[in-house]
Parts: C-alpha cells; sequence; structure tokens
C-alpha cells in the first residue's frame, strides 16, 4: 500500500480531520487557482504531460498547496516522498537522495521530492539539495508561505519555477464548504445538518481565504449542532466560533459611565464649561487622571482630527505634563486641554474614514496588492513583474494624475471625506484639486 492508498484509506474511514478527508482527488475539484490550473495554463498542461519541473509553490495557508504537490504526485508516473522541512535534516535528505538515486538505478523511475514548508530550511540544508535538484536526480516540489525571494537561496530558487497560489475567494470557500456539507462519505453529509446561506458566508469570511480554517470551523460548528440536536446552523450560532476579539477602552465604572458620557458629549457639543464640569465630577468621585487624559487623546483623533490637528498634540502634552507633575498642579494641564478641545472646530471625517476601511477589509479579506505598489527589493520579484507600472509623484508636480492605489476590487471607493470646518476645509480643496487634475 502506498502512501495515497494510505491517506485514502484513513480519509474513507473518517480517522482524519474534515479538512484532510476533504482534500480533492481530482484537478477537476480543486476551488480556486484558476491562473494556474485553467485549461490553457502552464502548470495545468505540464501535469497533465506529466512533464512537472522543479517548482515552488508559494501561498498563504490553506490555499491548496500541499492538495497540488499531492495531486501532481498522484498524476504522475514518478515516484512520490514528502519531507517536512520543520522536522527533517540534512541526514533526512541524503537518505532520500540515496533512494531516488536508487529508483534510478534500479527501475528507471524518477522521484518528485516534497518539501513542504521549505522556507525552514536553513541555508545549509538548501545548499545539500541544491546539486541534486541541478542534477536532476529529484524533481524538486518546495511549498512555502513566505516571499521566496527571501526564503529560499537564490541558486536553488533558479532551478525552479515559482508558482503563486492566492488565498481563496469567498465564493470559493462557500462552493467548498457546501460540498463538504453534503459529501456522505467524506464529507459531513451523513450528519443531517444543514447551514443557511448567510452562515456559510460567515464562515468564508472568517476564514480570510484559508481552506483549512474554514472547514475546520465547519467541522467544530456541525458537532456541536449534533450534540444540541440541531438539523440547522443560523449566523448567530457561529457566533462563538468565529468572533473576533475586540479592544476594550478605559474599562473602569458603572452607572459612572453616564458620567463619562456627558463629559465627550459636551466636549462634541462645543460646550467647555459643561466639558469641565464633567470631568471634575469624576476626578472629585475618584477617577484615575490618566483614565481622563486617554479619553481627551481619543476625543482629539475621534471628534477633532484634521479640523485642527493641533489637539491631538496638545491632548499628547497634557499627558506628559500631567506624567511629570502629579496631582493637583497636573490638573491644570488637564484643564487646558479639555477647554481647547471642547472649543476647536469639529470633525469625524478620519474616524468614519479608518471605520468604513475597517469593515472593507473584514468584508474582502486579504485582497491582492496591486503589482505595480508591491515592493521589488530583488531581480526574481522584478522579473514578476512586482512594482512594475509605478508612477513616482515627485516627477508629476507631487500626484500622479488618475493613478489608483487601492485593490481593484475597491478603486473607486471613498473613505476620508473632510468636512468644511477648521484645517479640514483646505484639506478637502487640496484633495478635490489633485482628483480634478
Amino acid at each position: 500500500m502506498d502512501l495515497f492508498d494510505r491517506i485514502n484509506q484513513e480519509e474513507l474511514e473518517g480517522s482524519a480531520p474534515l479538512a484532510e478527508r476533504m482534500r480533492p482527488t481530482r484537478l477537476e475539484d480543486v476551488v480556486g487557482q484558476s491562473q494556474l490550473l485553467g485549461e490553457q495554463q502552464l502548470l495545468r498542461r505540464a501535469i497533465a504531460s506529466d512533464r512537472v519541473p522543479s517548482l515552488i509553490l508559494w501561498g498563504p495557508p490553506g490555499s491548496g498547496k500541499t492538495t497540488l504537490a499531492k495531486l501532481i504526485a498522484k498524476g504522475s508516473k514518478a515516484r512520490f516522498q514528502q519531507l517536512s522541512a520543520v522536522l527533517s535534516g540534512v541526514p533526512d535528505l541524503r537518505k532520500a537522495v540515496d533512494e531516488a538515486k536508487e529508483q534510478r538505478r534500479l527501475h528507471g523511475r524518477r522521484t518528485i521530492l516534497f518539501v513542504d514548508e521549505i522556507h525552514r530550511f536553513n541555508k545549509a540544508q538548501q545548499d545539500a539539495l541544491l546539486p541534486h535538484v541541478e542534477a536532476g536526480t529529484v524533481t524538486l516540489i518546495g511549498a512555502t508561505t513566505e516571499n521566496p525571494s527571501f526564503a529560499v537561496n537564490a541558486a536553488l530558487l533558479s532551478r525552479a519555477r515559482t508558482f503563486r497560489l492566492e488565498a481563496l475567494s469567498e465564493d470559493a470557500l462557500v462552493s467548498l464548504l457546501a460540498r463538504a456539507l453534503t459529501d456522505q462519505e467524506r464529507g459531513l453529509g451523513a450528519l443531517g445538518v444543514q447551514l443557511e446561506e448567510a452562515a456559510l458566508r460567515a464562515l468564508a469570511q472568517a476564514a480570510d481565504g484559508d481552506a483549512r480554517r474554514a472547514l475546520d470551523t465547519l467541522d467544530t460548528a456541525v458537532q456541536h449542532a449534533k450534540q444540541r440536536g440541531l438539523t440547522q446552523i443560523g449566523v448567530a450560532d457561529l457566533e462563538g466560533l468565529i468572533s473576533r476579539r475586540e479592544l476594550q477602552h478605559d474599562k473602569s465604572g458603572e452607572a459612572h459611565y453616564n458620567v463619562v458620557s456627558a463629559f465627550i458629549k459636551s466636549m462634541r457639543g462645543s460646550d467647555p464649561d459643561a466639558a469641565l464640569y464633567w470631568m471634575m465630577r469624576m476626578l472629585e468621585a475618584g477617577e484615575d487622571p490618566r483614565f481622563v487624559l486617554r479619553r481627551l487623546i481619543i476625543f482629539a483623533s475621534e471628534d477633532i482630527g484634521n479640523a485642527d490637528p493641533r489637539a491631538l498634540s496638545v491632548a499628547v502634552a497634557a499627558d506628559q505634563a500631567f506624567a511629570r507633575l502629579g496631582m493637583p498642579e497636573g490638573l491644570h494641564p488637564l484643564g487646558q486641554a479639555c477647554t481647547f478641545l471642547a472649543c476647536a472646530p469639529k470633525s469625524n471625517a478620519s474616524y468614519v474614514a479608518w471605520k468604513e476601511a475597517q469593515s472593507d477589509v473584514k468584508a474582502h479579506g486579504s485582497l491582492p496588492v496591486p503589482m505595480k505598489l508591491r515592493n521589488a527589493p530583488t531581480r526574481a520579484m522584478k522579473e514578476w513583474g512586482y512594482g512594475e507600472g509605478y508612477r513616482y509623484p515627485h516627477d508629476e508636480g507631487g500626484a500622479a494624475k488618475g493613478e489608483t492605489y487601492l485593490p481593484e476590487k475597491l478603486v473607486n471607493q471613498r473613505y476620508y471625506r473632510p468636512t468644511p470646518n477648521g484645517e479640514e476645509a483646505r484639506i478637502g480643496e487640496r484633495l478635490r484639486k489633485l482628483r480634478e487634475r
């Protein structure tokens, strides 16, 4: 029984994790990666003709690197051998090479050597592998989550083709999850649990392009539902599984927060007298002045922003002054900061902008950086098209007319919309002129 027979047997017996059981057994079952596996793509044709060269599969976790390596091996007449860069050393490499030589001598059979997490190989290990790749003793397939320009030495990289796998799209993950839910043999179909479409989407979004994470979370959700006697899973049922921790700010009190709210709203309403009153209510009640100072700093950015950029400097300076002075003298900079912020022109445009940007990041996951904006410190990266087409704004009067910097899917999105208040009015006018160029 060879490696794949054993794996398939384990999968059918259900002893392997869901992500392993649902690993595609045919290229046709692979979701995503059409840029590599489309009918006319180079890699697809190389696999079909069993003429796969040494290659590096580079992509984020759960994008299908190991799956692709195993499918290449399954469709090849070559012998397949797998090493983990985490667990294997130079002696393991030498043993693998010796076995490859023996197979070639006795049976005329090629060996595909799959090195998972090849970026974990140190220089000595990579150097030990290099001559055998050069001589064709083994056909190397390396999988890495790291940029191979940095993770793989130049000599070894030059002997292998690099193929970039992208994080799986939300639609691809939804398709994969739906398949796992209905598969009676390898998946969860026999359990009779269904997910609402919105729940499938929520799982896919939370996985952020990682098929393994998506399937693991699905497995947990279905098993929990089965234990509770549920046959239908909605978004609410996933809350504990996919929720992300949110930062908690300045947690200190109980009803006391009513006074905190009054303090913030008084400053936002440009009433310095009320702001001072509520601030002193907090301090006289025993509130830590550092809590108040943190609120002032937050307010300076959240509610004033670029309408008066000095506000943040004033709030931070008050914090530093209090640290030096202590009580009671430290109340002087607190009072000054409070009245300055209350009287300053107001704008929440920056706050709204980053909240909207955050929302898009959560909704769309890890959208690829446009090639023209990518860093290209190595020759290999330049050859792959990194940085190609980038226009240097200083050569065009400080702004490249018509240039875009967002991911392609969001290219027309606007987050920051300056208000006509204070300094922000000037900022807005400058942006308008730049966009009209």
